[in-house]
């Protein structure tokens, strides 16, 4: 699994140097799947079932879409968040990763909203070190959005990762009763892909009629940061660290 979240780490430094005004999403996956190809790994994204099956390497999703976004020709532009969303599979095993990239410069709420979606991210990694089952590392990612002054995407969560992309257990970013119910003790051998999704004003989300791509029910923004993160006796490990 290390091996592959190298891959997928290796995509995002390729997206990186690429994000820019006047550049399409498509670009951003085909710069991926560039990637994937020279270390003869496979898309994890590609085809993946659904009403429509996804068509691309890469969910990419700008501004107000949350996740699952479509490549296409349309460009990017000064001031917009691009979330790009990735994962391959490599000699069996697989790894997946997320990132909020801003084209030039974004405004100060965009900053905040970056800001504080990389901070809850790292946080779960450390919050994974102190606490002995998954709630309370979701407890403290969800105050951390909130003091920031933003919602916790509830309809989407992380997941275990493996041999499959989504494995048990799944992984929420928030706590709910059911989380109290279904929680699970963090052991040392356990991978998972922690995923906070953030949005700037309501937690509502929307499906467009792509059947893929979800919304902000209010337009405002959202961001979205992962990592595939391996449980060891020694601590939590960055499988795709960038």
């Amino acid at each position: 699994m290390r091996e592959a979240g190298r891959v997928v780490a290796q995509a995002h430094r390729a997206v990186g140097k690429i994000i820019a005004p006047g550049v399409s999403t498509r670009q951003i996956d085909d710069a991926v799947v560039r990637v994937f190809a020279k270390h003869n790994a496979t898309p994890l994204f590609k085809g993946v079932p659904g009403v429509v099956p996804f068509p691309a390497a890469t969910c990419i999703s700008v501004n107000d879409e949350i996740v699952h976004g479509i490549p296409s020709d349309r460009l990017l532009e000064e001031g917009d968040l691009v979330s790009v969303d990735t994962g391959c599979r490599l000699d069996g095993w697989c790894g997946d990763a997320a990132w909020t990239y801003a084209v030039g410069r974004v405004d100060e709420e965009k900053q905040e909203l970056m800001a504080a979606g990389q901070l809850t991210l790292t946080t779960a990694i450390h919050e994974m070190q102190r606490q002995k089952t998954w709630a309370g590392v979701a407890e403290v990612m969800e105050t951390t959005v909130k003091d920031a002054g933003f919602s916790v995407v509830e309809e989407l969560v992380g997941h275990g990762i493996g041999r499959e992309m989504h494995e048990d257990p799944q992984v929420p970013n928030f706590v709910t009763p059911e989380l109290e119910e279904y929680d699970f003790e963090l052991v040392p051998g356990m991978v998972l892909a922690v995923e906070p999704m953030l949005n700037a004003g309501t937690a509502d989300v929307c499906l467009l009629d792509d059947h893929w791509t979800i919304v902000t029910a209010d337009g405002r923004p959202s961001v979205h940061y992962e990592h595939t993160l391996a449980f060891t006796a020694e601590g939590v490990q960055i499988l795709t660290a960038l």
